[in-house]
């Protein structure tokens, strides 16, 4: 299909070839420019090189799975990866939120689901609507939702995507209690089922960047049964 300027850009690494090829002709249906790459010794290199504006991650992958390709690049790419796992076991998602992906979708891949799933992705990471709070400030911790970046005692915090995500919601709602519902509802478009530990492996993943102590937290707290309230000022 054309190739116009404005196309986001999505990688996908993914050895099933039937998969790859049939997800990006949808995607390419649905306005997208697509990349494939089925080998995952080849994969840092190409999301380094490439920078695409998301990335489709297998976890299996021959010659370096999944969860080393997305730990080896988050330090130098910021745009969101999506993971692909045919594993029911939550633990594959859990890594993969600990070592810097945004997303997960289970295999067999449901075509709409990724689809709104990645829409949701890029619009969070093309930046905050216009109107609304653009900076937030907590003692030594400032969140600026225009530039997507954090700051604790001036020094820039390395938050995924994601994890940005989850901080200025929170931040944005210092004071009350968040439930994880609304905190699904709100971040990835969809129902809490009870069991999706996604939140809590970000708020564990956040609270030593911005200096609170994972065992006794002062600024994120969990509320038992119910969610995370973040903790304001005096």
């Amino acid at each position: 299909m054309p190739d116009y300027p404005d196309q986001d850009h999505i990688l996908i690494i993914e050895d099933d070839q039937r998969l790859a090829e049939l997800t990006r002709e949808y995607l390419e249906a649905n306005g997208f420019r697509v990349t494939l790459e089925a080998d995952g010794a080849k994969g840092v290199d190409r999301i380094l090189t490439l920078q695409p504006d998301l990335v489709i991650l297998d976890l299996m992958l021959p010659g370096e799975d999944g969860l080393a390709i997305c730990r080896r690049v988050r330090p130098n790419f910021a745009g969101p990866i999506m993971m692909l796992t045919a594993r029911t076991d939550d633990l594959d998602q859990v890594l993969g939120l600990e070592m810097g992906a945004d997303d997960y979708v289970p295999k067999p891949v449901q075509p709409r689901v990724l689809l709104a799933r990645m829409r949701a992705l890029l619009r969070r990471a093309d930046g905050p609507a216009p109107d609304g709070e653009m900076r937030l400030r907590f003692e030594n911790l400032e969140i600026d939702n225009a530039t997507r970046e954090a700051w604790l005692s001036g020094e820039r915090i390395d938050l995924t995507s994601a994890e940005f995500d989850l901080l200025w919601l929170l931040g944005r709602n210092a004071g009350r209690v968040l439930t994880r519902e609304e905190i699904f509802s709100n971040l990835r478009g969809i129902k809490y089922d009870g069991q999706d530990r996604s939140i809590d492996v970000r708020v564990s993943r956040i609270r030593p960047k911005i200096g609170d102590d994972p065992n006794q937290p002062h600024r994120i707290k969990t509320v038992r049964s119910k969610g995370y309230l973040f903790v304001k000022d005096g």
